[in-house]
């Protein structure tokens, strides 16, 4: 079982801009053990892609994030609801929503929260949470 070094439901929160959906979807699907157990949040679009691909996975879906998505991630993190966020960022591409992407990192920041923008990234920080909960 995922848990956080609490003893609860590790809790995290996925995220990804449309140019890195399928990435995030992709990563989902090579840690779908660990995270099976775990309690996970989305926001819209990103998560109806990761509940298509990987259906075991019971995925809390939030607003997409240009409707308030992005904002109900950042409640949560004021909230002390979340272990982790990844939220993988397309640094490629124009943002018309940078900020939100900033408010994000700036909460992740005052929270002391992980906060993965890359595939690899993100293993390092689910397996670091995953060790602290053995």
């Amino acid at each position: 079982m995922s848990t956080s070094s609490s003893g609860r439901d590790l809790r995290l929160a996925l995220v990804a801009h449309d140019a890195k959906k399928d990435a995030l979807v992709t990563w989902a699907r090579d840690h779908v053990t660990r995270m099976q157990d775990a309690i996970l949040f989305a926001t819209g679009t990103t998560g109806a892609r990761i509940k298509k691909a990987l259906p075991q996975l019971d995925i809390n879906c939030l607003k997409s994030g240009p409707l308030g998505g992005d904002q109900q991630i950042g409640a949560m993190i004021c909230e002390g609801r979340l272990d982790a966020i990844i939220f993988f960022i397309d640094p490629l591409s124009p943002m018309p929503h940078d900020v939100d992407v900033k408010a994000l990192s700036r909460l992740a920041i005052v929270y002391d929260l992980p906060f993965a923008n890359s595939p690899t990234t993100a293993s390092f920080v689910l397996k670091s949470l995953a060790a602290e909960a053995a």
